[in-house]
C-alpha cells in the first residue's frame, strides 16, 4: 500500500495546473510534508496547519476518498 503522498504524486506537473494538481505539488515542495503517512487524521492536521491555498482542505477530503478506494482496498 502507497502512502498517500506517493498516490498524490500522480497529480503533479499538468501544463494546466487544477487544484488537486496545485495540491500535489505543493507537497512534492513541502520538505515536512508527513510523506510515509496514510492516516487521514495526521495529514489532514497538518493542512489545517500550514494549508498551501483557501480550499486545500476541501481538495484533500476529495481525493482521500478516491486514495481509500484504489489503495486501502
Amino acid at each position: 500500500m502507497r502512502s498517500f503522498y506517493h498516490f498524490m504524486m500522480s497529480y503533479r506537473g499538468k501544463k494546466k495546473p487544477d487544484e488537486e494538481s496545485k495540491l500535489a505539488d505543493w507537497m512534492f515542495q513541502d520538505h515536512n510534508f508527513p510523506r510515509h503517512s496514510d492516516n487521514y487524521d495526521e495529514i489532514s492536521e497538518y493542512l489545517e496547519w500550514n494549508s498551501p491555498f483557501t480550499n486545500a482542505i476541501s481538495v484533500f477530503d476529495s481525493l482521500w476518498e478516491i486514495y481509500v478506494i484504489k489503495e486501502k482496498d
